[in-house]
């Protein structure tokens, strides 16, 4: 095959993630500190993998993860069920005053000049405690999984996420599943765990079983501690910096075939400007620019790496399967919330070109 990914052609599921779920608070365009109200958003960078490439791609998917059996624990769980995501629970009884407890993100969308704010409150988190053997992976790769995914948010939370990942990892490709992982290097997860250097040393270990992987220029440089090019890109959108890190990536990690992500030029908090890009087993492409009305940016990276994914496992082109990631990341910021709300159609017309004309 041209991306040099031997995908097995079918199984009990496409795509399993490994992450923590989490629930986001967010209070629209109005401050946090102003709010009186709020949406509440189930997500996690790893389960919205999961639910877009089930509710908008029909792929069957699952997800592993940790459940604590209190109310907050059963909205969420009720969220990944509609979404149609198969549940692989280690379950956690709540204490009745602090846990464990199922985390919590605050965010504000911001407006115009004012950009969108995100903190967290993980304390006592039980997607946290997860370690090496709470999962059956032998018994759940046995039922056929096609491709395993993972991501670094979850391997900052804690000391054991990141064995956990890895143990996920070598069971998948033992039993061979494609495994892929998103960098998303968020420094204010990692600085209470050792900052950069903990990071670079976490990540080489994992990403020594990936085959697929997803980031941009900031994540190779300050998760995988790989020097940027001398020479800054002229824009965001300029995707030189970031093939010229590839070999390096290569170099450090051989067996990777792909590495994707997006570029995204940010004009105004609703105004951004929008491609992405792929390595894929030796050659580079790249997708068209658009322009992007914005109502709600969180979860659109997650959005690119379905769409992507979805390409690939079902032998799209990889150029193809670039301009579905880049087309499905580009309509999950039109919607409010971390997971889709696109139907597959409109995800097609949009990677063809299609406009915002109304349908009749």
């Amino acid at each position: 095959m041209s991306t040099g990914l031997n995908i097995r052609p079918q199984g009990a599921l496409d795509f399993l993630s490994l992450g923590a779920l989490v629930h986001r608070l967010d209070t629209g365009i109005v401050p946090f500190r102003k709010a009186t109200g709020c949406q509440i958003h189930v997500s996690g960078g790893e389960f919205n993998c999961s639910a877009n490439l089930a509710n908008c791609f029909g792929m069957k998917t699952g997800v592993a993860t940790a459940m604590v059996n209190y109310p907050i624990g059963e909205m969420i769980a009720e969220r990944v069920r509609a979404m149609g995501v198969k549940p692989y629970y280690k379950h956690f009884k709540h204490n009745g005053v602090n846990g464990p407890n199922m985390a919590t993100v605050y965010s504000d969308r911001g407006q115009g000049v004012r950009p969108p704010v995100v903190f967290y409150n993980r304390a006592n988190e039980a997607g946290a405690l997860l370690k090496p053997g709470d999962f059956d992976w032998k018994g759940i790769f046995a039922e056929g999984v096609r491709w395993f995914h993972s991501g670094g948010i979850y391997a900052a939370l804690s000391e054991t996420t990141a064995e956990l990942i890895i143990e996920g990892m070598q069971a998948a490709k033992a039993a061979g599943a494609i495994v892929s992982f998103d960098l998303n290097y968020r420094a204010k997860l990692w600085n209470i765990v050792g900052g950069e250097e903990r990071a670079v040393a976490v990540l080489d270990r994992i990403l020594k079983n990936v085959d697929v992987l997803v980031g941009n220029e900031e994540d190779l440089q300050k998760g995988l501690g790989i020097p940027g090019p001398e020479v800054a890109a002229k824009s965001k959108l300029d995707p030189s910096a970031f093939f010229g890190m590839i070999d390096d990536v290569i170099q450090k990690h051989p067996q990777i075939k792909v590495v994707a992500t997006t570029l995204r030029e940010v004009h105004s908090t609703n105004r951004h400007s929008w491609s992405a890009v792929a390595w894929v087993n030796g050659k580079t492409y790249i997708a068209p620019t658009a322009e992007l009305d914005v109502y709600d940016r969180v979860g659109g990276g997650d959005g690119f790496a379905s769409g992507f994914f979805y390409g690939l496992l079902t032998g799209e082109a990889p150029e193809e399967a670039l301009k579905l990631g880049w087309a499905h990341g580009a309509l999950l910021t039109t919607f409010p919330g971390d997971t889709t709300m696109a139907s597959l159609e409109e995800v097609r017309a949009f990677a063809q070109g299609g406009s915002a004309r109304i349908q009749r």
